[in-house]
């Protein structure tokens, strides 16, 4: 299993133009060995997100173009075999997560999630729409409490929902703290009260569906323990909608999650191969997203983004970027509007 340092010692011995084939053959090996392990078909789906911070969310996080990618990757694919999907995201819309779990659900009998490192927010909502997951030691799930835009901030929507509350509370308790209430709520006003309490609802609802009609499909209870779950991955107690909620919690709540390290022979080092170049493609080239399958189909989301190196640190070696296929979208060069859809 070559680290992200070996494979930086062996571009660096590369002449330039085959750096970019190096990398991408490795990552499309590492995927196809994968899908051997598992006897399934495999996806990965990847962003850029932790080597590209100042490239702005709307290209990196799940959006709704995403399901272009995925109907790439998937075309011509026999899915009888089933599907193992490797995520790397921060998260992103709920809309479009329902949306690619209902393209993925209409496909495939059985779906496993593999989740190398982070598959956070509405990427959590998408694994935990599988029938398994498997994770390592330093993989993580997060919070699927939805997020809204509001003047170009984020604000927790279980956050409005607990001070309207709270304020309410206390100014039944004693009315003379309502004048002392008034600068706080009049910024947010009722309409984005009960737009917070919908996005909590729908999430929350969805995760609920899924868990039930798939994963917890066989026990007792489906529907019950759907709900549970959900409410606890969607629910405030968290503090920090970047907590980590790695194997053993959420082994706890009754999710089906097997060990990467001891699942299946060799899995463990295919995945952290596959990792390793998918990092360093996003830290030399334009990348901002990848989604690659075993049949052939890959789907690039560029952008053209000027990175500033951090100082003090030696940029890795440069890396062509292949070219992308027909399918692949072209580049970006500006940030789109925003959109004032809730994020998970």
């Amino acid at each position: 299993m070559p680290s992200w340092s070996n494979l930086a010692q062996v571009l660096e011995a590369l002449p330039i133009a085959q750096r970019g084939p190096f990398v991408t053959n490795g990552a499309r090996q590492a995927l196809s060995q994968i899908s051997s392990i598992t006897g399934r078909n495999a996806i990965v789906y990847a962003s850029s997100w932790l080597q590209k911070p100042q490239v702005p969310g709307i290209f990196s996080a799940i959006n709704h173009e995403d399901v272009n990618g995925f109907m790439t990757c998937l075309h011509g694919m026999d899915c009888a075999s089933g599907l193992t999907l490797i995520l790397h995201t921060p998260g992103g819309l709920g809309e479009a997560a329902e949306t690619i779990v209902d393209y993925l659900w209409s496909k495939f009998s059985f779906i496993e999630a593999i989740i190398p490192t982070y598959s956070m927010s509405a990427g959590t909502m998408i694994a935990l729409a599988s029938h398994q997951l498997i994770m390592g030691r330093p993989s993580q799930l997060g919070p699927t409490d939805p997020q809204l835009l509001m003047n170009d901030r984020q604000f927790s929507a279980h956050s409005i929902v607990d001070q309207f509350d709270e304020a309410k509370k206390e100014i039944t308790a004693d009315p003379r703290l309502a004048m002392a209430w008034a600068p706080v709520l009049q910024p947010f006003g009722p309409a984005l009260l009960q737009e917070a309490r919908k996005a909590v609802d729908y999430g929350r609802g969805l995760v609920e569906r899924w868990l039930a009609g798939r994963m917890f499909a066989g026990r007792d209870d489906p529907r019950g323990e759907g709900t549970r779950v959900a409410k606890f991955f969607s629910g405030s107690q968290h503090g920090s909608h970047g907590h980590r909620i790695g194997r053993t919690e959420a082994r706890a709540q009754g999710v089906e999650v097997r060990d990467l390290e001891t699942h299946l022979p060799r899995l463990q080092d295919e995945v952290l191969t596959l990792y390793h170049y998918l990092t360093v493609i996003f830290e030399n080239g334009p990348a901002a997203k990848l989604m690659m399958s075993t049949n052939g189909g890959v789907w690039i989301k560029n952008i053209q983004f000027q990175l500033m190196p951090m100082p003090g640190v030696t940029p890795a070696p440069s890396v062509p970027p292949p070219a992308p296929p027909s399918s692949a979208t072209g580049g970006a060069t500006a940030p789109a509007a925003a959109t004032a859809s809730a994020t998970a």
